[in-house]
């Protein structure tokens, strides 16, 4: 009787690591397919940090596919993307305060609008494809016009430098000016 207690013991005990390793090693985000990444830079005297997560290409389609045209689309994977400014900047010369933000997009071939939300740290898209956003929390709405990229980036990227930020993907690029 004992014999089987410990063997019923041992047998948990193991089923019980070994599933806290499983769900420890879901929790590490750099393992993610779409694993994440940040960028910040100095745009006059604000501090701009993009915190995102970064899908990769992988021989689809992006734009107007996989990333459909007149769609919101939390512009990057996993978690909603992350705007942060430590000083009000005006985006495409409208007014943003200092804070952090969603950035979601509604891409389009010849024109994007760019949205700052206020809710931060939700998921970036509901099952069935909906996006987690609030709209009524939505604080700019900015439209920006795409370009085609100098050469392929095969995971997404923002780079933030001296006149704003811009979302690169596959073979595009999409500008976004700051003051």
């Amino acid at each position: 009787m004992r014999t089987t207690t410990a063997k019923i013991m041992l047998a948990s005990v193991v089923a019980f690591l070994c599933t806290a390793d499983i769900v420890c090693a879901q929790g590490d985000k750099a393992n993610r397919p779409s694993p994440p990444a940040s960028t910040s830079g100095k745009v006059g005297d604000a501090t701009v940090t993009i915190t995102y997560s970064s899908p990769s290409v992988k021989g689809r389609k992006v734009w107007g596919e996989l990333v459909p045209y007149g769609k919101v689309w939390r512009a990057g994977a996993n978690e909603a993307t992350l705007f942060e400014t430590d000083k009000s900047i005006k985006i495409e010369g409208k007014d943003l305060p200092a804070g952090k933000y969603s950035i979601y997009a509604i891409p389009g071939e010849k024109e994007w609008e760019i949205i700052f939300n206020s809710e931060t740290g939700q998921w970036g898209v509901k099952r069935g494809g909906d996006t987690s956003r609030d709209a009524s929390k939505d604080k700019l709405v900015v439209k920006a016009k795409p370009g085609k990229s100098t050469g392929m980036n095969e995971k997404l990227i923002y780079e933030v430098n001296a006149k704003g930020f811009v979302l690169k993907w596959e073979n595009l690029e999409v500008p976004v000016s700051i003051k």
